[in-house]
């Protein structure tokens, strides 16, 4: 078998979706029903008539099985999902873990979201164990140590990895950290909150964008205008 080109780090999606560019030209002479892009360690998603599953940079599948849907690898993990439900298979095909989940996330940071039967959510490791005893209403993707999780009462705070409280403090609404401070909203509006789950600043707004490079857009409550406010305000 020939072996695939080492260049999938230059490979686009083409405008109808149906395979990969190398700069202008076709990366590969396979065509399919719909291509998504390419991850470590050089493999891609794809559908084709018979199902969806990966492909190598020479447009070959790597695997025989054929899913429902497939996803990218992220940590050398591809989320899939058959018959039987969600689940994470490795880059030579093999099956990461026995379970079988309602859906499945992306890893990050070697931890992904599951949702498991009863409709509760929590996060695996990149062995596919539990990273923790307890599950949330619903979990986010972990970035830069944190995530985001939600309670039975609909409330939202920031976990580590071993599914500890960063702050133990709650919010209507959250997001997650990006430099230093995340997006929170509670009932007068949104805001901003550091690492320890402290407002940044005394002011409400409708809407707040992420910090860049000290300074973020919000849209007052009162008119609905749109200003620029620092970390310093």
């Amino acid at each position: 078998m020939k072996k695939p080109k080492n260049n999938w780090q230059q490979f686009k999606v083409s405008p109808d979706q149906t395979h990969h560019l190398i700069g202008k030209q076709p990366a590969y002479k396979s065509r399919f029903l719909h291509v998504m892009k390419f991850h470590q360690p050089g493999l891609a998603p794809v559908k084709s008539q018979e199902g969806s599953f990966h492909i190598d940079a020479l447009g070959n599948p790597i695997y025989s099985h054929r899913y429902n849907k497939t996803f990218g690898f992220y940590n050398e993990r591809a989320a899939v999902c058959s018959n039987n439900g969600y689940f994470h298979i490795l880059p030579n095909g093999k099956k990461l873990y026995k379970e079988r989940y309602t859906w499945c996330g992306n890893f990050q940071e070697h931890l992904c979201v599951v949702r498991d039967q009863k409709g509760s959510y929590f996060h695996i490791n990149d062995k596919g164990e539990r990273a923790y005893p307890q599950s949330f209403r619903y979990a986010g993707d972990f970035r830069d140590g944190y995530a985001v999780v939600q309670n039975d009462e609909g409330l939202h705070t920031h976990i580590l990895s071993d599914g500890s409280y960063l702050h133990k403090k709650w919010f209507v609404d959250l997001d997650v950290f990006h430099k230093g401070f995340a997006r929170a909203k509670d009932r007068k509006g949104w805001f901003h909150i550091s690492l320890d789950g402290k407002q940044a600043y005394v002011y409400r707004f409708a809407d707040v964008e992420p910090f860049y490079n000290g300074f973020a857009r919000a849209e007052t409550i009162s008119d609905g205008r749109l200003v620029l406010i620092d970390e310093n305000i």
